[in-house]
């Protein structure tokens, strides 16, 4: 065997071993029937991110110069894409199967509430393989699915091969529901709980246990996380620091002399608006109004009086919002996050508008969720702030470093195309 044989069976042990540890530390593998391909991106980019670290980390303690760098870097790209490919064909392929009939299970709920009509849009869709046979209820029912009272669900999962029992407890007495965890028990039959949420869940929400006592945490954002602020950080920093040597080295003395040829008053326009925890901070801006008494309390309308000239230029491209970068190297912001409002805004806001401060869980941000889906600027009906709360919330519950440039990357876009609220 050749050294560079020898050198190159190492290299592909090493690198097998590095994608088995990562992919089993996250937990990749299980694959659960609700799981599709889309909604498991977040673990899959991490996963990547890890082995890709671990792939070019080998390069730092066995510098053995055989290879270029950019060779290396081609084998990893092509490694993803060929490990995105496959895994995107397993998904399809296991959809294609469970619509033909295969890898199905049948289901039963007993008990009713809110909640089943909710479950079953889950149990209606076939690429699941969930085969939803009715519900039991001692209420009668005239819906096609009414299977009958809750006495007779023993028999028919017996007789008609039923795999999992959802039971909603708010309908079952502790007895009752003894009973059935020792049928499901007896039957080899796996028992599901559906718990009497009282109409108060949300997708963030999360179970943790203190010892055997189940407690529920109503607001569980993945930032939470232990690694999560790390990354959102690391990637602030290294953005920010970017765009502040790249960008506003040089647009920051031009600017200043454009506005002084244009109006009084300094070139960088700062006002106190509300971060994380609610805690006012200074954000900047380019200036782009001439100086006036209500610039901290009302907001830019369409054809203000009080824009300038070149301010439109700047508001009209969002290049004005740029400054916000230093807020973000600082740390009183992040690039991605729920725009910061006036201090006057939400003390108006949080009292008349429902969950208004959740946003305030999380880093403000130069751009957000919402502003990509068209709610940016002025506020012309409470639609307008009821909805920006809606996307900024889902935001919070649903972050991820691929969302993140995903927003960066349609910001952008927004930005080049113009938009029609951006004055």
């Amino acid at each position: 065997m050749t050294p560079l044989t020898y050198l190159e069976g190492t290299n592909a042990l090493y690198y097998n071993l590095a994608w088995l540890i990562a992919a089993f530390s996250l937990n990749y593998y299980p694959t659960e029937r609700r799981e599709r391909f889309e909604t498991n991106l977040g673990k899959y980019f991490r996963l990547l991110g890890i082995f890709g670290l671990a792939y070019f980390a080998l390069y730092g303690f066995k510098s053995n110069g055989v290879y270029a760098f950019e060779y290396r870097a081609t084998v990893y790209l092509v490694v993803c894409l060929f490990i995105t490919v496959y895994r995107s064909f397993f998904y399809w392929v296991r959809t294609k199967y469970r619509l033909y009939g295969g890898n199905f299970t049948n289901v039963v709920v007993v008990g009713r509430d809110k909640n089943l009509k909710k479950i079953r849009k889950v149990f209606d869709q076939p690429e699941l393989g969930y085969r939803y046979k009715g519900f039991f209820d001692d209420r009668p029912s005239v819906s096609p699915t009414y299977l009958g009272k809750m006495n007779d669900c023993f028999k028919y999962v017996l007789e008609n091969d039923v795999d999992y029992i959802y039971c909603v407890t708010s309908n079952l007495s502790k007895k009752e529901l003894e009973y059935l965890i020792t049928f499901a028990d007896n039957n080899l039959k796996k028992l599901m709980i559906i718990p009497d949420n009282k109409e108060i869940f949300t997708r963030s929400m999360s179970i943790e246990l203190y010892d055997n006592i189940p407690v529920l945490a109503m607001r569980k954002s993945p930032l939470e996380l232990e690694y999560a602020p790390i990354i959102k950080r690391t990637f602030d920093l290294l953005f920010s620091s970017f765009v502040i040597l790249t960008v506003l080295s040089w647009l920051t003395p031009i600017l200043f002399v454009l506005m002084k040829l244009e109006s009084k008053g300094p070139l960088f326009f700062k006002q106190k608006r509300h971060g994380v925890n609610r805690k006012p901070f200074w954000c900047y801006k380019f200036r782009s109004m001439t100086q006036n008494a209500e610039s901290d309390t009302l907001m830019a309308t369409k054809n203000d009086m009080r824009v300038t000239r070149i301010g439109r230029i700047l508001r009209k491209t969002s290049i004005d919002e740029l400054p916000q970068f230093i807020n973000v190297f600082l740390g009183n912001m992040s690039v991605v996050g729920p725009r910061p409002h006036m201090e006057s805004h939400t003390e108006m806001y949080e009292t008349s508008i429902d969950k208004y401060l959740v946003r305030h869980f999380v880093k403000p941000g130069i751009t957000g969720l919402a502003q990509i889906k068209g709610y940016r600027g002025e506020i012309m009906k409470k639609a307008d702030i009821v909805n920006r709360i809606r996307f900024d919330i889902f935001y919070t519950e649903s972050w991820s470093l691929g969302l993140d440039l995903s927003i960066i990357y349609f910001t952008v876009v927004n930005a080049i195309r113009g938009e029609e609220k951006a004055y």
